[in-house]
């Protein structure tokens, strides 16, 4: 589990990504005169609950923690991990808590069954840590999905997230919402910063998903000041910051069912 891991780049995956996006849809209207953005951190680092928490709280905000048991107290390429207090402390102070697969199993390579008891697992893992609220929000590892794993899981939760780098706007697939990547430098912190002033004109819900928060992050991860740099943008666009939990709410979506 330290080693960073790529998901398969054959023809084959690519065309699985891609039919995934169409089927198995639970699709909501995205039409908003205000728009929202929701911040999210994946696996997720002790960065993320510190660096990453202190620099939306400074804003007054929340944001949703998409965790992965297996990782707790581990060193990985992003660092150190969460462990039991950093659970504890988000969610005293008001972030969501949302669900990865247990040992971030690639959704779009395994069966239904083994994907529903990593969940499972996942859960029963986290409570056992001491965590109390209900996980209704789920992002899928690396992004990958199929139309068997987002018939499974729609079931389970009120928000599916993947990784594809759109702002959610129109008709929009609550089984695997976009959302914008906080990583690749400069340049790529550039392109988050454009995608929250391109609200001001035409707004959507914008989700950001990070990883590490550190002076020397990981390829998937950006530096405290880059993510301040980001909420200073968010904050001059107007936008309702809420997490991805409070956000679906927003639009009428369905409960999710938690163990």
């Amino acid at each position: 589990m330290n080693a960073p891991y790529l998901p398969s780049s054959s023809i084959w995956s690519r065309v699985n990504r891609q039919w995934a996006r169409f089927s198995a849809r639970t699709p909501i209207s995205v039409d908003l005169d205000h728009a929202i953005v929701s911040f999210s951190f994946d696996d997720f680092p002790k960065s993320a609950a510190i660096q990453g928490a202190q620099a939306l709280e400074d804003h007054g905000w929340r944001g949703t923690y998409y965790a992965s048991a297996v990782f707790a107290g581990q060193l990985n390429h992003h660092g150190e991990m969460f462990d039991a207090e950093d659970l504890h402390r988000l969610e005293a102070s008001g972030h969501e808590i949302g669900c990865h697969t247990y040992e971030h199993l690639d959704c779009s390579k395994a069966n239904v069954s083994d994907i529903m008891q990593s969940v499972e697992h996942n859960q029963s893992a986290l409570k056992q840590m001491g965590l109390t609220q209900d996980m209704t929000s789920f992002a899928f590892p690396y992004g990958e999905a199929t139309a068997a794993s987002k018939r499974l899981l729609d079931e389970r939760f009120s928000t599916l997230r993947g990784v594809r780098s759109r702002i959610n706007r129109g008709s929009v697939d609550l089984n695997l919402l976009n959302s914008v990547p906080l990583d690749g430098g400069p340049a790529g912190i550039a392109k988050a910063v454009e995608a929250t002033e391109a609200l001001i004109l035409h707004p959507g819900w914008l989700i950001f998903y990070a990883h590490d928060v550190q002076e020397n992050p990981s390829e998937w991860g950006c530096t405290p000041d880059q993510l301040r740099s980001v909420c200073d943008a968010v904050e001059r666009s107007g936008a309702r910051v809420m997490t991805i939990g409070d956000a679906s709410k927003e639009f009428g979506t369905r409960s999710g069912l938690t163990s």
